[in-house]
């Protein structure tokens, strides 16, 4: 069985895989310091509670935007599962995509594109509600154009109230009214809509620079939420990176 592990700045999470059927998942906050014999004593618990054995794992993939977590996984994989490991961003790898930026992309970016290309094949944007809110181009002929990255929705929710301390913490939900009678439904009001207006706005000026008809949809944790008030966003696509993760990972095998 394949492990997938994706490595995102608030949460890592863990995927088995055998062949193409997803047999669980579990999610573990991201620490910068955790060890691998932490992951280890972790991850058996939670295999063993599923009904799994950490000797079924043959195979594991990492992508990973938090360089600090890496070693400790790395040394999970290659010494305590001893399973082969291909390792996004260092592993040269074809994701079935090609790239037209002038930088650094984040993995998980990546991992979106190819497993979007691979579905539609058709240029789109990938709106990823994750820590940060990512909005990922890919256009004709499956090329990789880049985005836009915006503060996350519950980080701007953090910084809000990190910067006014007489404001209380809320839920982040749809307000009945955008007009807010009191601070409560005033910053639920500004959170959603104020969110929503951000997401449209500049999907809405991403399909004017392309030029072409596009498909837009999103993933993530809050996308469920969002999408459906969207007038840009088409569908919300749940598991995309785990799912690109085992894609690529079939690919290049």
């Amino acid at each position: 069985m394949l492990l997938a592990i994706d490595v995102g700045n608030t949460n890592t999470e863990f995927a088995l895989f055998d062949g193409e059927e997803l047999r669980r998942t579990w999610r573990l906050r991201t620490e910068r310091h955790r060890t691998a014999d932490e992951y280890v004593i972790w991850l058996h618990q939670m295999f063993q509670a599923s009904g799994f054995a950490l000797s079924t794992v043959t195979a594991a993939i990492i992508a990973c935007v938090v360089p600090e977590a890496l070693f400790p996984l790395r040394q999970l994989c290659k010494h305590t599962l001893n399973v082969p490991l291909t390792l996004l961003g260092e592993d040269a790898l074809d994701l079935g995509i090609r790239t037209a930026t002038e930088g650094e992309v984040g993995a998980d970016r990546l991992v979106n594109a190819a497993e979007a290309w691979r579905r539609y094949r058709m240029p789109l944007v990938i709106v990823d509600f994750g820590t940060a809110t990512t909005f990922d181009v890919v256009g004709e002929g499956g090329v990789y154009l880049g985005g836009a990255i915006a503060p996350g929705v519950n980080l701007s929710l953090e910084a809000l109230q990190a910067a006014a301390s007489k404001l209380p913490g809320i839920r982040i939900r749809q307000p009945e009214r955008v007009i807010g009678r009191s601070t409560v439904p005033a910053m639920e009001s500004g959170i959603f809509y104020g969110y929503l207006g951000l997401v449209d706005g500049i999907n809405r000026r991403i399909l004017n620079e392309y030029g072409q008809p596009m498909k837009v949809f999103a993933t993530g944790g809050l996308a469920a939420l969002y999408a459906p008030h969207s007038e840009t966003i088409e569908e919300t696509v749940e598991d995309l990176t785990i799912r690109g993760l085992l894609t690529i990972y079939e690919a290049n095998r």
